[in-house]
């Protein structure tokens, strides 16, 4: 009986682990890296609004414009505000003493942020729930809370796309972790709720994408690495029954 319940103890601990360290309710960002128009788009929200206080030192203009079909003249004219060369990296002109006195800490660098918060798909939904999950809370230094990252230390920069909105169900979300959170908006954006919620899937994209540039290349290489040694076992095969004709 005792090795009985020891056992059926460790079948439910990841379980229980599992539920006593429920994260946040997530919603599917439905991404696609070959989309290069939302990729584009998202690069064009990331620089406009990310840019002016996160960096992305491991990537460099001109090779966000390689990879999204944008030439070298278009990035320095559109996308180049805080280097002089597009084949600069990512940085910021804002200064770290500046940083750390108006918001307490450095804003991260986010490069690979989008594989920071989680493996596969996790990172992007993530990523596009956050951008969404913003709302008024006047308790927060910015105004603002996020029910994603509680008590988040940096405004709602995309305010002016999505509008402001309120929380309808705090208590709920208090009670149950993971359960999907009600908003209300309170002060409508220049975009519809269909069109931000594109604009937060065009920059998840993009972030999804700079978090490792190579992977679609990678993927395809994948493919005819697999194809070329499907073929090869064929050859092998054929050769090895030539060799052993005459034993066999």
């Amino acid at each position: 009986m005792k090795k009985l319940m020891i056992a059926f103890m460790m079948l439910a601990l990841p379980g229980l682990a599992a539920a006593a360290g429920a994260g946040p309710h997530l919603d599917k960002a439905n991404i696609d890296l070959t989309d290069k128009a939302s990729l584009q788009r998202g690069a064009r929200l990331f620089v406009n609004y990310c840019l002016n206080c996160h960096s992305a030192n491991f990537m460099r203009h001109n090779r966000m414009g390689k990879d999204l079909g944008i030439s070298d003249e278009l990035v320095a004219e559109n996308l180049l505000f805080t280097a002089d060369k597009v084949g600069a990296p990512m940085g910021i002109a804002m200064p770290l003493e500046d940083a750390q006195n108006w918001f307490g800490t450095p804003p991260p660098d986010l490069s690979v942020m989008a594989r920071a918060k989680g493996a596969g798909d996790e990172g992007a939904n993530w990523l596009y729930t956050y951008f969404r999950s913003f709302y008024i809370d006047t308790s927060r230094p910015f105004g603002v809370n996020n029910t994603v990252f509680k008590d988040v230390g940096m405004p709602h920069v995309l305010w002016e796309l999505q509008g402001m909105q309120t929380l309808v169900n705090a208590e709920e979300l208090a009670a149950h972790k993971g359960a999907k959170p009600e908003f209300a908006l309170n002060q409508p954006g220049s975009m519809s709720a269909e069109e931000y919620d594109q604009a937060a899937r065009d920059l998840t994209n993009f972030m999804v994408y700079m978090g490792e540039p190579a992977q679609l290349e990678r993927k395809s290489l994948g493919i005819w690495v697999a194809l070329f040694l499907l073929f090869f076992f064929f050859i092998a095969y054929a050769l090895k029954k030539e060799y052993w004709k005459d034993i066999h």
